[in-house]
C-alpha cells in the first residue's frame, strides 16, 4: 500500500495568463482511511478550462480555488481500498480526486464517486465524451438549441472536446455544422475527421469584418444555432449572421479567461432578431446526465462518436499541460495520465 502522495497545489493566483509559478508540487503522507471513505489510485485527471476561472477570485458560479490546497478536478482511477459497503479494491471509479495521485474520497457525499465500466469504453472516455464535457455538449446542443434537420449549427472551439461532440451529435440530428478552430490543421481534422461541413479558421480573419464575411461563406443560409465557447469578437461575427429566431447556448467565454476586456458591440441584434441566448452550468443539470450519458456512451461504444485525446504524461507536467489547453495548443481532450 502506498504511503506517500503527490499532489499539485495551487499556490498564488494568477495576474493576466497563468503561470508554472502559480502551481507547486509536494508530497504529503497518505493517511489512514475513515469509516465511509475511499482510496483511489487516480489514473487520469481531467485538464478543463473551468480551472482558470477558479484561479482567480472574481465573483463567479463557484467558490475560488482555495490557495494552498490541491488543486479540483475530475479524475478516474481504481480502489485500492475501502471503508464503504457499495465500493470494493479493483472497481473503476470516476469522481473529483483533484490533481493528485492517490485520492481518500467520502463515498457518502452526493455525486462524489461513481463506478465506470471499463469493459465497455476506455476509462479516459468518462472524463470527455461520456463525462461532464459531453453532457454540456450535449446539454446546450439539445435543450438550448434545439435545432432541426435542415438547419445550420454553428459551434466555436470546435476542436476541442465540447466542440467536436457539439457538432457530431448536430450531424446525427441532420444539421449542416460549421466549426470555428485556430489554424488549418485543426480546422482539416474537424471536417475530415469528425465530419463537420466546414471549418472556419479565425487566425485567418482577425477583425469583425472579415471573420463575419467568412462565417456568411461557410454558412449560405445564415446560422439558426450557436454554441459559444470563446465569446468577444466571434459572437459580434456570429450575430451579424445569425437568422431570425436562431438560439445561442453560452457555455464558455475563453476570449475572457485571464482578464482581457471581451467585448460584444452587436448586442442589438439579438433584439432586431428575435434571438434567444441562455447560459449554462452542466453540474446543476443534474436532470438530464441520465439521457445524455446513455446517448453519448451508445454513440461512443459503436463508433459513431468521434473524439481526440492529448494525454500528458506524470502529475509533474499537469501545470504545462493545462497552460497549453488555455494557449490552444494541440487539440481534443486533455488528459494528464499517472
Amino acid at each position: 500500500m502506498p504511503t506517500v502522495n503527490r499532489q499539485i497545489l495551487l499556490v498564488s493566483r494568477p495576474t493576466g495568463e497563468p503561470g508554472v509559478d502559480n502551481f507547486r508540487l509536494v508530497e504529503a503522507p497518505l493517511g489512514t482511511l475513515k469509516d465511509r471513505e475511499v482510496l483511489v489510485r487516480n489514473h487520469f485527471l481531467s485538464l478543463d478550462p473551468y480551472m482558470r476561472g477558479r484561479m482567480s477570485e472574481a465573483r463567479s458560479y463557484a467558490e475560488p480555488q482555495p490557495l494552498g490546497q490541491v488543486m479540483l478536478g475530475a479524475t478516474v482511477g481504481e480502489v485500492l481500498e475501502s471503508r464503504h459497503p457499495f465500493f470494493r479494491p479493483g472497481d473503476k471509479v470516476m469522481g473529483m480526486g483533484g490533481w493528485q495521485e492517490y485520492s481518500a474520497i467520502n463515498a457518502d457525499q452526493r455525486g462524489a464517486l461513481q463506478k465506470a465500466d471499463a469493459t465497455r469504453l476506455p476509462l479516459s472516455a468518462y472524463l470527455g465524451a461520456v463525462g461532464m464535457p459531453g453532457v454540456a455538449a450535449w446539454y446546450g446542443l439539445v435543450r438550448i438549441i434545439a435545432p432541426k434537420a435542415g438547419e445550420t449549427v454553428v459551434v466555436s472551439s470546435a476542436a476541442g472536446l465540447v466542440g467536436t461532440v457539439v457538432g457530431q451529435l448536430a450531424k446525427a440530428r441532420g444539421c449542416r455544422v460549421v466549426g470555428i478552430a485556430g489554424g488549418p490543421e485543426k480546422c482539416r481534422a474537424v471536417v475530415e475527421e469528425l465530419g463537420f461541413d466546414a471549418c472556419v479558421d479565425y487566425r485567418r480573419y482577425p477583425d469583425l469584418a472579415s471573420m463575419s464575411r467568412a462565417l456568411e461563406a461557410a454558412c449560405p443560409t445564415g446560422i439558426d444555432g450557436y454554441f459559444e465557447n470563446v465569446g468577444g469578437m466571434l459572437l459580434d461575427a456570429v450575430l451579424l449572421c445569425a437568422n431570425n429566431f436562431a438560439r445561442i447556448a453560452l457555455c464558455g467565454m475563453i476570449a475572457g479567461y485571464n482578464g482581457e476586456p471581451a467585448p460584444v458591440t452587436q448586442l442589438q441584434l439579438m433584439l432586431t432578431k428575435r434571438m434567444k441566448a441562455e447560459g449554462f452550468i452542466v453540474i446543476e443539470q443534474v436532470q438530464v446526465w441520465p439521457e445524455a450519458l446513455q446517448e453519448l456512451g451508445a454513440m461512443v461504444a459503436a463508433g459513431k462518436l468521434k473524439y481526440h485525446e492529448t494525454i500528458t504524461q506524470g502529475i509533474a507536467n499537469a501545470p504545462r499541460a493545462f497552460l497549453d489547453m488555455l494557449q490552444g495548443r494541440r487539440h481534443g481532450k486533455h488528459l494528464v495520465k499517472f
